[in-house]
């Protein structure tokens, strides 16, 4: 059954960076993709107001699936996350100053979930499409991994008719002006299309179980 309505998220900029990629290649989507209606929601790079903020979007929507974007500065394409674990590991101060070191995410929530949006799928979309894409294994442990898993939580716990998932996005050019000889980027409007042809794939319902999309290290 083709779904009707996506909720798509993406974080403010963090870290000293002005901009964030995540937002930036979400506000270039189109209102609609594959027939389903696109909500676009900016969240705050925050571990315990960007839950709040995405828990009140759901409620108040009712998406048939929440993809919540972030950028993972470094890698060189988009990444669809296959899994997110249940713990808080703060590298550098969130955007609130919040630090959490080593504290679980829910007290009430199992180690760990899988994505339920069909991650092999949305990365074969994206490359059909001759644009590089992998599944990644690991979402962090920062506010990334938070909401991620936050969101899974909140689909088995408060809405179960909707489905859940993260992918991450790279540096776009302008932010690796200053950046070490080699940081590797992707323009704007590319990570966009590469958005819009994995939830293509999330609104078919398209499956790619069988196949092997995941990097090697």
């Amino acid at each position: 059954m083709m779904l009707s309505k996506i909720l798509i998220t993406g974080f403010d900029p963090f870290g000293g960076e002005s901009v964030n990629p995540a937002y930036e290649a979400v506000k270039l989507l189109p209102d609609a993709i594959a027939g389903a209606r696109i909500v676009k929601l900016e969240v705050p790079t925050v571990f315990t107001r960007s839950a709040e903020v995405l828990e009140q979007a759901i409620a108040a929507e009712r998406p048939d699936a929440a993809i919540c974007i972030g950028q993972a500065g470094g890698r060189s394409c988009v990444t669809v996350e296959q899994v997110a674990i249940n713990l808080a590991e703060a590298r550098i101060p969130d955007n609130d100053g919040e630090q959490p070191l080593g504290q679980p995410l829910r007290e009430d929530g199992p180690a760990a979930y899988f994505a339920t949006v069909p991650v092999k799928a949305m990365v074969a979309g994206i490359r059909a499409h001759h644009l590089p894409a992998f599944v990644s294994y690991t979402a962090g442990t920062f506010v990334c991994n938070s909401i991620m898993y936050h969101a899974l939580y909140l689909c088995e716990r408060r809405f179960p008719g909707t489905i859940a998932g993260f992918m991450h996005v790279p540096y776009e050019p302008g932010q690796v002006v200053d950046k070490p000889e080699g940081t590797p980027s992707m323009p704007l409007d590319t990570i966009a299309a590469s958005l819009e042809y994995a939830i293509e794939a999330v609104v078919r319902g398209d499956g790619a179980d069988d196949a092997v999309a995941g990097a090697t290290h």
